[in-house]
């Protein structure tokens, strides 16, 4: 396996706070291919063998936008329960339809591939999400996701918006409202 030739950018690029655009169809083959690299890339940032052979930092998301593209475009790769075996979302210009009440947060913290550094504090998110999207060839859909898969999406999203997790975290009081929320 070959790791895809792509740059993550990092925190202090200025790019990373910008709102990316709404994709038109058919999309570019350009568009396609940093689809499957950003994919592929996920896919060995899970793998034991290949975060060693390439010094990675584990990822499940990566939006257009951490590549230089400002397009609504991001990508979220999840391990299912079988090592190995991945389930890959492929969302493009998505809109949040609707969301629980409930909130949630990851109790040792979010992570990002653009952001190389331990950050410390909560960010609040929402349990459950409904997101109306396109797929590769502009067919619309709507998808329901939850807890882990949950946030992930909503992370990826903020990214469109031009909003790191690290903007989230209040920090005066990093943990604030923790005790309102449920921790996964």
């Amino acid at each position: 396996m070959e790791l895809p030739k792509i740059k993550i950018l990092n925190e202090y690029d200025k790019r990373l706070h910008m709102v990316s655009k709404e994709v038109t169809f058919p999309l570019e083959e350009k568009d396609k291919k940093m689809i499957e690299d950003m994919i592929e890339y996920l896919k060995m940032s899970q793998m034991d063998d290949m975060i060693e052979k390439y010094n990675l930092r584990s990822g499940w998301g990566l939006s257009a936008v951490q590549l230089g593209v400002l397009k609504r475009i991001f990508v979220i790769v999840d391990e299912t329960k079988e090592p190995g075996v991945f389930k890959n979302y492929i969302v493009i210009n998505p809109k949040i339809l609707s969301h629980s009440e409930e909130q949630i947060y990851v109790s040792e913290g979010e992570g990002c591939l653009s952001v190389d550094r331990d950050v410390e504090g909560i960010v609040p998110r929402y349990a459950r999400i409904t997101v109306k999207a396109q797929d590769m060839d502009g067919n619309p859909y709507e998808i329901r996701v939850r807890e882990e898969v949950s946030i992930a999406f909503q992370h990826e999203i903020d990214h469109l918006n031009g909003i790191l997790f690290v903007d989230k975290i209040d920090p005066k009081n990093p943990f604030k409202d923790s005790d309102h929320m449920r921790e996964i």
